[in-house]
């Protein structure tokens, strides 16, 4: 078989970083290609790297067909799933692909809900006995998407808003852990021209733009909305940079409690599978 790749799903997911690829193609080197491909019939879908160093290197592989595909939309919520089930993915990835599987989700809810209008106007089906009507609802709501990448709502809306706002130069210096999402969500709101000219300062100027941001908001505000602010009583994202602290001291503790639920979970099937054997 002739393998497959769709550029749109290579570039589905973030590349590994230079130092990543370099620690995955040692490991294949010493210990050959471990984990089997995936593939959609003919198509690549899990296993980008660790195929272009086979090729590479002439290092066998194995492949397995995963034949519940039936979209690409199908390939690309599997890819999302993957992913977020991996412990090395950042927080700002995680984020990001929660928000994609919304969209993707939220989608195929509507088009379902058209289908179902569609079909109630042309048949004109019987009331149904207890009253209920047709409906279609879908679990998208920013708690939702949260508790899928494990992470606090405060944060998912702060990735919203880098996505929308920020510059390919921001959206990188988070990607490398340069700037936290905190204080990137902040510099967002800046032009894009001072944004650039931010992440070209450093690690050092981008955290004082934040801050400056913060001091300047804090200023602009009236006193009872500064103190509900420093209450955390309206939401809004901290002010200063103890805030900022003590906001992302929060979201690890609840990341922590979100893993060790998952934690709890995966040792009661560990252990129901061996009552099972």
């Amino acid at each position: 078989m002739q393998i497959q790749i769709n550029d749109v799903l290579r570039a589905y997911i973030d590349p590994l970083t230079e130092s990543e690829y370099a620690a995955l193609e040692r490991s294949i080197l010493a210990e050959g290609c471990r984990d089997a491909l995936v593939l959609w019939e003919d198509v690549l879908v899990d296993g980008h790297n660790r195929y272009a160093i086979c090729q590479q290197h002439s290092i066998p592989f194995k492949v397995t067909q995963n034949t519940t595909f039936k979209t690409i939309e199908d390939v690309m919520l599997w890819m999302i799933d993957n992913h977020l089930g991996r412990r090395s993915v950042s927080d700002f990835q995680r984020g990001v692909l929660a928000l994609r599987k919304k969209d993707i989700v939220a989608a195929r809810s509507a088009e379902l809900a058209n289908q179902v209008a569609a079909e109630d106007a042309s048949i004109a089906p019987p009331e149904p006995l207890d009253g209920a009507a047709h409906s279609v609802k879908v679990r998208t709501s920013r708690e939702d998407i949260a508790r899928a990448a494990r992470l606090s709502s405060n944060t998912i809306s702060q990735i919203e808003k880098i996505q929308k706002t920020a510059t390919p130069e921001l959206v990188e210096a988070v990607r490398a852990g340069t700037i936290s999402i905190n204080a990137a969500a902040t510099v967002a709101s800046l032009p894009e021209a001072d944004q650039v000219a931010a992440v070209a300062g450093g690690k050092k100027l981008l955290q004082q733009a934040a801050k400056e941001i913060r001091e300047q908001r804090a200023a602009s505000r009236p006193a009872k909305e500064r103190r509900d602010a420093d209450d955390g009583e309206d939401g809004s994202a901290p002010l200063t940079e103890v805030e900022q602290l003590r906001a992302e001291v929060q979201q690890l503790k609840e990341r922590n409690t979100a893993l060790r639920a998952e934690n709890n979970e995966l040792r009661e099937r560990i252990s129901m599978l061996v009552d099972a054997s």
